[in-house]
């Protein structure tokens, strides 16, 4: 009976902390944008890629994360509740941060809007991937093409960015510090919040839903 009645909290738990994850992952690669020190490897493709089309950065990683999950079709991924409320939630919320965060006036809040951005993403990270609903779509592609190629998934990862960063460098996409920073401070506060906010297992027998594996889905390692 008691496990019964843990179930529905369980899941609680999980939904709340997907999308709250998912939010603060758009409200956090926001202060990074407002920061104007350097963003996220695939954020700097987002925003040269706004600057060329005249799109919001939040449309754009919308669109973005659309077309990177057609591509999972070739290399047989199957999208979970995580990964198509990854597509929808995380440009809405950086949008709607843009639209009332202004841009960062002077260097102490230009480095605090950076720092602040880097360990909310990290928090935002282990959120989301502990809530175990499944990779979102740029993970899927690294894992998708980790199996179907053979090569490593750093290999593939490291491919992957370098190619995205230097496209949206050249559209207009911002590369400074912060992208340094990022890369470097990301993975050790993700597995850090991941085990901040893991989420218990269910017991034997009982119904879960949509559960996938954190190792698979971690945004930035």
């Amino acid at each position: 009976m008691s496990t019964r009645r843990s179930q529905p909290r369980r899941l609680t738990r999980r939904l709340t902390q997907l999308y709250g994850g998912l939010a603060l992952y758009g409200a956090s690669s926001a202060l990074l944008v407002r920061s104007g020190l350097g963003l996220e490897p695939w954020n700097v493709l987002h925003q040269g890629l706004a600057e060329l089309t005249g799109l919001s950065m939040g449309v754009v990683l919308t669109l973005t994360g659309a077309a990177v999950l057609l591509l999972w079709i070739p290399l047989r991924q199957r999208p979970g509740l995580g990964t198509v409320s990854n597509v929808l939630v995380i440009g809405a919320a950086m949008d709607a941060t843009l639209a009332v965060v202004p841009d960062a006036g002077g260097a102490v809040a230009r480095i605090t809007f950076l720092t602040a951005g880097i360990v909310l993403n990290g928090m935002a990270t282990g959120l989301y991937i502990a809530a175990r609903f499944g990779p979102g779509p740029r993970d899927g592609l690294m894992t998708g093409l980790n199996r179907r190629t053979g090569l490593s998934v750093r290999l593939v990862r490291t491919a992957v960015e370098i190619t995205v960063v230097v496209t949206g460098f050249a559209l207009g996409g911002t590369v400074g510090v912060g992208t340094l920073l990022y890369a470097v401070a990301i993975g050790p506060l993700a597995q850090l919040f991941l085990r901040v906010f893991a989420v218990p297992a269910a017991p034997p027998g009982s119904t879960v839903v949509a559960t996938g594996q954190p190792r698979e889905a971690i945004l930035r390692r």
